[in-house]
Formats: structure tokens, C-alpha cells, sequence
């Protein structure tokens, strides 16, 4: 009997003396230390922010070297293509590899809101009366406001850039995807 007595206050000393849950604050910067330097975990967000920044311009821009190019159903090149063939090879030329077809790129990324849309994001939309896919995307070359306008090859007028708040690309848009 003593000896259970001496263990049940032996267990208990050591169960009260025990980590138990505390109450933890964190406060909104931290600052870590590697090799001896120190950096602010918000600039280093920000930094991340701004190589997906970078990234989008650069591939803004490759979509933007084929203004104007002609409307090829499967073509890649300068001498004709189609949308999802003007994303598939923006993307390829800045090493982002991604389906070639609209409907496939479509299941790719995060899902966003219309007023969540940045730079390099990609807008999908049916055109087709016929079918119930996904059939045309575009990709979002600038935002200001609630105007958003995008990049993308039509079979009327090729490789142009236009504005969702226009008629028909509102009426056809499905939704947007964020791939950075």
C-alpha cells in the first residue's frame, strides 16, 4: 500500500509539473537568422511576391511578341496559332511546362474570383454553342479596377488584346485560374 501511495504522488508531482497547454502569442514579424545575417519574414513574402511579379511580366511580354499573329487552329509559331497555343508557348519559352489544349489547361491551378484576377493569371471561356467544355483562355495582361484585359488569339482577328467587360467575352467567361 505505501508503496502505491509513494507512486501516486510520485505520478502526480509529475504530471502537474508536465509541459500542459500555454497560451502561445506570435507576433505579426519575426526575424531569423541565417549564416549570420537577419531577415524580415515580410520582406521575404514580398520577395516571393515579386519573382511571381517578374515571372507574369516576362511571360506577359513573350504573349505580347505575337500581337497580331494570325489565327492557326493548332498553330505555335509566328506564322499562325491558336489561344491555347499562344499560353502553351508563352509559358514553355519562360520554363513553365502546361498542357496544350484550353479544356486541359483549365483543371490546372488555383481557382480565383473575377476580382481576385492579377497579371498572368488565365481566363477560360465556352464559345461554342455546341459542347459543353472549355474552349478559349486568355491570359490577364493588366488589371485596373473592374477592368480586366487579356491576351488571346480569335479566328477573326488573330493574336489581340481585349477586355472582359466587353459583351461577349462576359457572357462566355467560365472562370480563372491562377497558375504562379
Amino acid at each position: 500500500m505505501l508503496r502505491k501511495t509513494i507512486f501516486l504522488l510520485f505520478l502526480s508531482a509529475f504530471v502537474a509539473c508536465g509541459p500542459g497547454k500555454r497560451k502561445r502569442t506570435y507576433s505579426k514579424t519575426r526575424t531569423i537568422t541565417v549564416e549570420g545575417s537577419t531577415e524580415d519574414i515580410s520582406s521575404r513574402k514580398s520577395k516571393k511576391e515579386e519573382r511571381k511579379n517578374t515571372k507574369a511580366e516576362a511571360i506577359i511580354t513573350t504573349a505580347m511578341g505575337f500581337s497580331g499573329t494570325r489565327y492557326k487552329y493548332g498553330g505555335i509559331t509566328k506564322k499562325g496559332m491558336d489561344c491555347s497555343g499562344l499560353i502553351y508557348v508563352s509559358l514553355k519559352e519562360n520554363d513553365i511546362l502546361f498542357p496544350r489544349t484550353s479544356y486541359l489547361m483549365a483543371n490546372e491551378g488555383e481557382r480565383i474570383k473575377v476580382r481576385q484576377v492579377q497579371k498572368g493569371d488565365l481566363l477560360f471561356f465556352k464559345t461554342s454553342k455546341r459542347g459543353n467544355r472549355i474552349n478559349h483562355v486568355g491570359l490577364v495582361v493588366d488589371v485596373k479596377g473592374d477592368d480586366i484585359k487579356f491576351i488571346h488569339a480569335t479566328t477573326s482577328r488573330g493574336v489581340l488584346v481585349s477586355s472582359l467587360r466587353e459583351g461577349y467575352w462576359n457572357y462566355a467567361f467560365v472562370k480563372a485560374m491562377r497558375i504562379l
